[in-house]
């Protein structure tokens, strides 16, 4: 991987970060996890090495090798200390969906990574562009769109502004393809609801509820109906219940 640098920085260790950190491991990359407080790292470690869908549990299901869970762990190291970021050469940041807060440590972390790192966020939704106007190195900013939950979702948003770089989007989609995921190029022009997948999937949403609020059929003749007639592995409604209840896999 030419272009993919061999540590890699999560800036947030919830259920995003948690989870971009453990592909990130299992493909062999060294991963520093920064979280704000000692506390909340810690909680970070036991989530990725025993939560829902931490290590352990990868194993127990027989997704993962014992002996590469293993190794996975030894290279994630956790802080709590943005500075700790400083060796990364791809930094990714996952913290709640607050756009305030995301512009300002992107400023805080742009002066302590090297000119060459490149900077990505995880956002579903926010502009891409209005983010990076936080930083100075706009040609090496760009969104990375994760699917939850990480370890189990492929697809992968890459989200680039007319001014980021050809070889940031490289970067970003070799990395994705290193993790085992698979990249897909958008341009960034979110609407109300995000990129894409969000788009796409709540205007047909959308139409789903007015069928049923219609009369015209139940919930679960449409979610049948787009199963058997368009071959999809869930429908509307099944996705919805698959999110509450954390895509019981």
């Amino acid at each position: 991987m030419s272009n993919t640098p061999l540590q890699v920085g999560l800036l947030g260790g919830g259920v995003m970060g948690n989870g971009i950190a453990q592909v990130c491991a299992i493909a062999g990359l060294q991963v520093t996890l920064c979280e704000a407080t000692e506390p909340l790292a810690q909680k970070a470690k036991e989530s990725l090495e025993s939560g829902r869908y931490g290590l352990a549990r990868a194993v127990e299901r027989g997704k993962l090798a014992a002996e590469k869970a293993q190794a996975a762990k030894k290279l994630v190291r956790y802080a709590w200390d943005k500075r700790e970021l400083a060796p990364c050469g791809f930094v990714i940041e996952a913290v709640p969906e607050d756009k305030n807060l995301k512009k300002k440590l992107f400023a805080e972390i742009d002066s302590i990574l090297s000119p060459n790192a490149i900077l990505a966020s995880n956002t579903s939704g926010f502009s891409i562009t209005e983010l990076s106007e936080a930083v100075s190195r706009k040609e090496r900013f760009l969104g990375m769109h994760f699917f939850s939950p990480v370890p189990v979702m492929q697809v992968l948003e890459i989200i680039h502004t007319p001014a980021t770089s050809k070889e940031a989007i490289a970067a970003a989609e070799e990395l994705a393809k290193k993790m085992g995921k698979t990249p897909i190029r958008v341009k960034d022009a979110p609407g109300k609801y995000g990129f894409v997948a969000n788009r796409v999937y709540l205007a047909m949403l959308k139409e789903a509820q007015a069928v049923v609020a219609e009369g015209v059929a139940t919930m679960e003749d449409v979610d049948t109906v787009m199963r058997l007639g368009y071959n999809w592995p869930v429908g509307p409604f099944g996705m919805i219940r698959g999110a509450k209840e954390g895509w019981k896999k």
